[in-house]
């Protein structure tokens, strides 16, 4: 088993040496999108029983021919996830054989359908890491937001088989309306009670097939900021981040390109169908592998999505918030149809974020929260609530609904990725 330490230095040297160059070394791959959970904010759920997403997916054999393709192309690192990984009856299957291939792989899962037998499994074959989503500290919580009677009792039980065998587990949560008052719980929870690592994450992004309807459980920017910076340790590392973006030119400024990011130049996703893609949130444009090869949509299909030129110079190109924002294209692309379209939610945050830090945000353009801009004012006030206090994440109780109606056909007939009918599971 790898010490976490060793391949941390491992990584940095790798990406340190592959600096500047695409090298093919992370993938992440979706082996189905069916989930035995209806989370209200999951961005690609299907039903377990959905027979026509089951039938199109890859299947084992597709799956072992990946892997050497993969292998190949110079791939170590690989993320399986859903979906829910165990909803495939065979997905032990092909996460030995990754195993015996030599892959670091982590394992993203919700935890409820882990038995003891599996966890018996992976204690012989151990993955790098394992992530469990855990949606709320009680039960009426946590089922709130998955929509499962049982759910919670069949995640609680999915963590014990695991740390009973001293497997390497990390716990997380998406912060909603519907669990905000818990995540303080959760983490005292995974960290005091369990002694493994938690973190949470509150950007909720809208369905791949182009549904906005995970928005309704969507915290506002001032409820984000206001968790994020509850903890001294975390406000201190964004105001560090932040200083330093401050002390250099835009991150932004010379790249000429759509994408900025890893994508495309060290790592890819596949979906459970075939399709490659550049990141697992990114599907206005795939490869389908199945007709060609990994190798041809890395070499060609990916350098071309890559290499694309920007077409216009954003508000984004200039700021310096690089550290205090979730903006990427891909998320343009969901939320707004168009790769190079700020969201403007995600500018809000980014701001409210440095204000709140006490920072002075350097100008960039038209930019609607900055200095001057329509929305700087209010965005000021919310800053002042959070540095006062008045907004406290500790005194944040359960929601008088706890089962939020999000069925409104004003929400989720809104699309929001350009009317692209979304990859489903055609």
């Amino acid at each position: 088993m790898v010490n976490v330490a060793t391949y941390s230095d491992f990584s940095r040297s790798i990406h340190q040496h592959y600096s500047g160059q695409r090298a093919a070394l992370e993938a992440s791959i979706e082996v189905t999108r069916r989930c035995p959970l209806e989370c209200l904010h999951c961005y690609n759920n299907l039903d377990m029983a959905d027979q026509q997403a089951r039938s199109h997916e890859l299947s084992k054999e597709e799956h072992f021919q990946l892997l050497d393709q993969l292998s190949e192309l110079g791939v170590f690192w690989l993320l399986y996830t859903g979906g829910e990984i165990f909803a495939r009856k065979d997905f032990l299957e092909i996460y030995t054989q990754a195993k015996k291939k030599g892959f670091l792989v982590t394992l993203f899962t919700n935890g409820t359908l882990i038995t003891e037998k599996t966890a018996d499994y992976l204690r012989e074959w151990p993955p790098f890491a394992i992530e469990i989503t855990l949606y709320g500290r009680t039960r009426e919580t946590y089922e709130a937001l998955t929509g499962i009677p049982g759910s919670y009792g069949r995640c609680l039980r999915g963590i014990k088989f695991l740390r009973d065998r001293g497997l390497p587990l990390k716990l997380k949560t998406v912060a909603t309306t519907v669990n905000r008052h818990e995540v303080l719980s959760m983490k005292e929870f995974a960290e005091q009670e369990l002694g493994v690592d938690f973190k949470f994450d509150s950007l909720i992004n809208p369905r791949i097939d182009c549904s906005q309807s995970p928005l309704g459980v969507r915290l506002s920017p001032e409820e984000i900021v206001a968790l994020d910076l509850h903890s001294p340790k975390v406000a201190a590392e964004y105001k560090q981040a932040a200083e330093r973006d401050f002390a250099r030119p835009p991150v932004l400024g010379n790249v000429e390109t759509v994408y900025g990011c890893g994508g495309g130049m060290k790592s890819f996703a596949i979906d459970p169908y075939g399709h490659m893609t550049i990141c697992v949130l990114s599907h206005q444009e795939s490869y389908d592998i199945r007709s060609g090869s990994v190798r041809q949509g890395w070499d060609q299909f990916l350098l071309q999505v890559r290499n694309r030129k920007r077409k216009t110079i954003s508000k984004c190109v200039s700021c310096r918030l690089h550290s205090l924002c979730s903006m990427c294209p891909a998320n343009g692309e969901l939320e707004n149809g168009d790769p190079e379209s700020p969201v403007d939610f995600l500018c809000e945050v980014a701001h409210l974020r440095a204000a709140a830090l006490g920072l002075e945000v350097p100008q960039h353009g038209a930019c609607e929260y900055c200095a001057g801009g329509l929305h700087h004012p209010a965005m000021m006030e919310s800053a002042q609530r959070i540095i006062s206090k008045e907004i406290d994440v500790g005194q944040w109780t359960s929601p008088e609904v706890l089962l939020p109606i999000l069925n409104n056909p004003g929400v989720a007939s809104e699309v929001g990725c350009g009317g692209c009918g979304g990859p489903s599971h055609q």
